[in-house]
């Protein structure tokens, strides 16, 4: 994958314009949802930084580079993706 293609920019209520690296994506079988986590795209390897996770529909593709991102509402569902994070951060082998 190229880095541009690792990219995403998201826009906020005023129009601003913030870049992100995409953490990874995976799938819940238990949600029926594809799911899509972010960092700054400025940050650096042991900084602290908050993560941003999205559902999305995916592309064709099955990617997620121009996908519609939506909001996760529940407390289960946010749940479900903390523990993945939680895996993902704690795998040496999946970074």
């Amino acid at each position: 994958m190229d880095e541009k293609d690792n990219l995403i920019t998201l826009v906020d209520e005023n129009g601003n314009e913030t870049l992100y690296r995409i953490l990874f994506t995976f799938e819940s079988d238990d949600y029926g949802k594809s799911y899509i986590l972010l960092i700054p795209a400025d940050s650096q390897p042991e900084e602290q930084v908050d993560v941003l996770a999205f559902s999305f529909d995916p592309d064709e593709n099955g990617e997620a580079n121009d996908a519609e991102l939506h909001d996760i509402e529940s407390d289960e569902e946010w749940d479900m993706v903390e523990g993945v994070l939680d895996t993902f951060l704690n795998d040496e082998k999946m970074q």
